[in-house]
């Protein structure tokens, strides 16, 4: 087998904006007992958290200069966060320090099935702002944001930052994931004119469009993009589609991807579909249509549930394009 080689600077340059924080995963062989019960639990692991830094680890992974814009507490958990990013290649160089707050800690609680729950502190998440991102573009080929409805600090400039992104000729992408709060707004509908692919599952997509039905939440959100705007949406176990619709067209274009087959138990799914982004954003930047970057991603995203955490079986380059060539791609037009 061989390995992704360390990234030159002829390779595309991916700058992340977002979130940091670590994991603490528990795995759960049980259902958890409260009334101060010692419950004894298969494993515990400390990793890499955060949508923004485990898609920038996998970007990094897969061969991409990746830069990670973000804030940190000046703590055991910064530390550790800084001294992991630096070890899988992501560049640290704008990622602050702020001794007001401590490093943000998710704690995933994980079961069998690879279903969830996360209980988040939030810290020095929510504390990258505008004043974080470079007034000069010039060095980076695309901007992604992640964990869109943690990042208070963003909301209100948001708008601004990608179109700015976008005049300098970058390519932009959006990761909702979940909100907190179930409001499904906090100023994303207006963002999206300005993103060029947005990343949500089902539940995401149709929170953030007010619609119930899949379909017609995709279409809505497509209709407040760009002309030649993408939608990937995440379907977990069942893959992920992406719907495109070509500029002067209403005619959109799907490709679905079922998962493949993989060596290994199922570990968890934490960061599987921030994997997946990062394997779709790694295909696009080096030129592949739409439908070998779907592909890619099913195959990045796939592969990531055999280790523990976000990070711990992100594949290379190598790997994730021989699991993708075993991915099976249809389309459909509407």
């Amino acid at each position: 087998m061989g390995s992704t080689p360390p990234a030159s600077l002829s390779s595309p340059h991916l700058l992340i904006a977002g979130e940091l924080c670590v994991d603490i995963i528990i795995a759960l062989d049980g259902e958890l007992r409260f009334g101060q019960h010692e419950q004894l639990v298969p494993s515990t692991t400390l990793t890499m958290g955060s949508s923004s830094a485990i898609t920038a680890c996998g970007a990094a992974a897969l061969g991409l200069r990746t830069t990670l814009a973000s804030v940190r507490g000046d703590d055991t958990f910064g530390d550790y966060l800084d001294a992991e990013l630096i070890r899988r290649e992501v560049s640290t160089a704008l990622v602050r320090v702020d001794t007001t707050v401590p490093t943000g800690a998710s704690t995933h609680l994980t079961r069998a099935d690879g279903d969830r729950a996360i209980l988040t502190s939030m810290g020095s998440i929510g504390r990258t702002s505008p004043a974080d991102i470079p007034d000069g573009l010039e060095d980076y080929d695309h901007l992604h944001v992640g964990s869109y409805f943690l990042q208070e600090a963003l909301w209100s400039k948001a708008p601004a930052v990608f179109a700015r992104a976008r005049a300098a000729g970058l390519t932009t992408s959006l990761d909702g994931n979940f909100d907190p709060a179930e409001n499904w707004d906090s100023g994303v509908l207006d963002l999206l004119q300005h993103v060029d692919v947005f990343f949500g599952n089902e539940q995401e997509a149709c929170g953030i469009s007010g619609l119930a039905d899949l379909d017609a939440a995709v279409e809505s959100i497509l209709d407040r993009m760009p002309q030649g705007g993408v939608v990937v949406c995440k379907l977990g176990a069942a893959g992920a589609v992406v719907a495109h619709r070509a500029s002067g067209t209403r005619e959109t274009t799907r490709w679905s991807a079922t998962t493949p087959q993989v060596d290994g138990e199922l570990v968890d799914t934490v960061g599987a579909g921030d994997t997946l982004a990062a394997g779709f954003l790694a295909a696009r930047m080096r030129g592949a249509d739409l439908p070998d970057a779907l592909a890619l991603a099913v195959a990045c995203g796939t592969a990531s549930t055999r280790g523990a955490g976000g990070v711990g079986a992100q594949p290379d380059l190598y790997t994730a394009q021989n699991l993708a060539a075993t991915v099976a791609v249809h389309e459909t037009k509407e």
